[in-house]
C-alpha cells in the first residue's frame, strides 16, 4: 500500500512511504524503532514510578493506609488508560516526530514532581494522587509511540518490530522497580530522609528523590534524538472523526478483550506486584521472617518483557492467533496455580507463590506480542494503528482495576475470576482467529 499524499509538506514529512516495496527504506525504519523504543522505556519507568515508591513511604514518614496505597498505584492507571484514547488519534495529525518528541518532554513533569514530593513526608495526599495521574503520561505515550512505529514496517516483520518495541519498552517497569530500592541509597541531589523498618526500629539514610531525578538526563536526550533523527509517514490523516471506522468492526472489539486479558494482566500485575508480596509474605505477617518485596517485585515485568520481546518474532512465523490462544490459556492456568497459594502459613512458601506470578507474567508477554501481530493482520494500515492504539488504551486500565479490585475484593476472588476470563479469551481467539476455518486467520 502506497502512502502518498500532497498535503504533507514540510521537513517532518517523508514525501512517499511504502513498506510493502521492494525498495523498503529498512534503515529508516529501524532507526525509528530504536529512537522511539528508547522514549518508550522512559515512559514506562515514569507510568510505573509510582509503584516502584509506594511500597516504602511509610518508611520514610508517611501515614497512608493500605487502601490508599493501593489507590495510589492505582491512578497511573486510570490516567494512562484515559490518555490513551487521546493518544490513540494523533498519529496521523501529529505525525511520529512531533508526538514523540512533545510527549517525551512531558515525562518530566510527574518525574520531577514526585522527586519534590517525596523529600516532605507532609505532602498532602491529593499532591500524590495528582502526581500519579501526571506519571499516566507515560502510559498514554505507547497508544502514539506503537502505531507511529508500525507505519514504518511492513506486515511481514510487524510482529517483530512491534514485540521488540513494545517488550523492551515493558523493559521500563521493572527497570524503574529494580534501580529504585539502589538509587535511593546513594546522595546525589537535595537532602535526605530517614527510612525506618516498623518492625525492628532500625534506620538508615536514603535519598528517595533520586528515583524521580535519575531519568531526568535520560528523558533530554530522547527529545533531542527524536527532534533531530525522526520524521513522519505521510499516512493520511482524516481527523477525530473520520477515524472512528475502527468502531464499526467487531474485530476491533474482540483484539480490545484479547490484549486487555494479556497487556492488562501485565501492566496491571506489575503495578501491584510488590505490595501483593508485602501484604501475603512481607514483615508485617511473618515477621523479621517476611519477605521484602523491593527484591523481586521487578521480576514478573522483567519475564513478561522478555517473553514479549521473543515472542514477537515466533509470532511472524507461526501466526498470530495460535500463539494468543496458547498464551491465554497459558494465562489461566498460571492463574489456578497461584490461586492455592495465597494463604501461607509460612513464608517459606513464597517460592511457590513467586513462581506462579511469573508463570503469569510470561504467558502476558507472549500475549502482548501475539496480539500485535494480529491486529496488523486484520485490519488495513491506517486502521491497525488506531485499533493498537484503543486497544492499549483500554488495556493500559490495568493498574487501576487490578489496584481497586485489590483494596476492595479478596486475593482468592481476583485470581479466581482470572482464571475464568483468561480462559474465555483462549476459546474467542481459537474460534475467530485458530482454528480451521477461522473468520480472520492470522
Amino acid at each position: 500500500m502506497s502512502t502518498t499524499t500532497t498535503q504533507r509538506k514540510g521537513s517532518d514529512w517523508l514525501p512517499v512511504w511504502d513498506p510493502e516495496a521492494a525498495d523498503w527504506d529498512s534503515g529508516r525504519a529501524w532507526k525509528t524503532l530504536w529512537v522511539t523504543t528508547y522514549a518508550l522505556t522512559l515512559a514506562f519507568i515514569t507510568w510505573f514510578l509510582a509503584s516502584a515508591i509506594a511500597p516504602k513511604l511509610n518508611s520514610i514518614g508517611f501515614d497512608l493506609s493500605q487502601g490508599q496505597l493501593y489507590w495510589l498505584i492505582a491512578m497511573p492507571g486510570l490516567a494512562g488508560g484515559t490518555l490513551r484514547l487521546i493518544w490513540t488519534f494523533l498519529p496521523p495529525i501529529m505525525g511520529t516526530r512531533k508526538l514523540v518528541t512533545l510527549t517525551t518532554a512531558l515525562f518530566l513533569i510527574p518525574l520531577i514532581g514526585w522527586a519534590l514530593a517525596v523529600q516532605n513526608p507532609d505532602t498532602p495526599y491529593a499532591v500524590l494522587m495528582l502526581l500519579g495521574i501526571l506519571a499516566g503520561i507515560g502510559g498514554g505515550a505507547f497508544s502514539g509511540f506503537m502505531p507511529s512505529t508500525s507505519y514504518f514496517f511492513p506486515r511481514s516483520k510487524q510482529g517483530t518490530a512491534l514485540g521488540v518495541q513494545a517488550g523492551i519498552g515493558n523493559f521500563g517497569v521493572s527497570i524503574v522497580q529494580f534501580v529504585t530500592p539502589w538509587i535511593i541509597g546513594i546522595a546525589i541531589i537535595g537532602g535526605s530522609q530517614m527510612m525506618t523498618n516498623k518492625d525492628t526500629g532500625a534506620t538508615k539514610e536514603v535519598w528517595y528523590q533520586n528515583a524521580g531525578y535519575l531519568w531526568v538526563p535520560f528523558v533530554i536526550v530522547a527529545v533531542i534524538l527524536a527532534w533531530f533523527l525522526l520524521r513522519s509517514v505521510p499516512v493520511q490523516a482524516r481527523g477525530f472523526k473520520g477515524q472512528l471506522d475502527i468502531f464499526q468492526n467487531k474485530h476491533t472489539w474482540i483484539m480490545t478483550y484479547l490484549y486487555v486479558i494479556t497487556f492488562g494482566t501485565f501492566s496491571g500485575l506489575a503495578a501491584g506486584f510488590a505490595l501483593l508480596i508485602n501484604n501475603l509474605y512481607g514483615t508485617m505477617v511473618f515477621g523479621d521472617a517476611g519477605i521484602d518485596p523491593v527484591k523481586y517485585a521487578f521480576l514478573g515485568a522483567l519475564v513478561g518483557s522478555v517473553a514479549r520481546v521473543i515472542s514477537g518474532p515466533i509470532a511472524d512465523r507461526v501466526g498470530g492467533g495460535r500463539m494468543t490462544v496458547f498464551a491465554t490459556v497459558g494465562i489461566s492456568l498460571a492463574s489456578l496455580y497461584t490461586l492455592f497459594q495465597l494463604s501461607p502459613t509460612s513464608a517459606d512458601q513464597f517460592p511457590q507463590f513467586l513462581y506462579g506470578m511469573l508463570a503469569i507474567f510470561f504467558f502476558a508477554g507472549v500475549g502482548n506480542a501475539s496480539t500485535f501481530k494480529q491486529m496488523p493482520m486484520i485490519f488495513e494500515r491506517r486502521q491497525a494503528g488506531g485499533v493498537i492504539g484503543w486497544t492499549s488504551a483500554i488495556a493500559a486500565y490495568g493498574p487501576f482495576i487490578f489496584g481497586v479490585m485489590l483494596a476492595y475484593i479478596s486475593p482468592t476472588l481476583f485470581f479466581g475470576l482470572g482464571v475464568v476470563f483468561a480462559l474465555i479469551a483462549g476459546v474467542i481467539s481459537w474460534w475467530f482467529y485458530a482454528r480451521p476455518g477461522a473468520e480472520k486467520p492470522c
